[in-house]
């Protein structure tokens, strides 16, 4: 049996939105942005980053969420480079979508912090789209 999207690709929530752009969530649904990338075939990446207090524990809560490799480095570059490299190398993909739900905003991750944070992802949208790859990340604040 065919699986049919629950709403006609003209409603879908990605309609309008630029194949490769980094913005907040807003009113966006989080389980639509899901049916979305699967209805595009897309790869589907949640984080619910609620518990972190700093940036190690944003790294280490992605690693995990996203099933980073072990050898992750937990830093900027590090996370940058698993958005990338080992993706392309794996061959062709299909897209992304990617949700940062809760990102803090403690003290301990202070504005440039979370800035640099999602320049990180900006980077990766850039990169996939100079391969023609839609790369949407949505992130919301805590």
């Amino acid at each position: 049996m065919e699986k049919r999207p629950l709403r006609p690709d003209n409603e879908s929530p990605l309609r309008g939105v630029r194949s490769n752009i980094v913005q907040s969530i807003r009113a966006f649904h989080i389980p639509d942005l899901q049916q979305a990338a699967s209805t595009l075939g897309q790869h589907f990446l949640y984080a619910n980053l609620a518990h972190a207090q700093n940036k190690q524990d944003i790294l280490e809560l992605i690693s995990t969420q996203f099933h980073f490799p072990a050898h992750f480095g937990k830093n900027f570059d590090a996370l940058y480079d698993c958005l990338t490299d080992p993706l392309h190398k794996a061959g062709p993909q299909p897209g992304f979508v990617l949700v940062l739900d809760q990102i803090p905003t403690t003290g301990k991750f202070d504005k440039e912090v979370r800035e640099q944070f999602l320049d990180c992802f900006r980077d990766a949208a850039e990169y996939w789209a100079e391969r023609k790859i839609a790369f949407r990340c949505f992130y919301s604040f805590l």
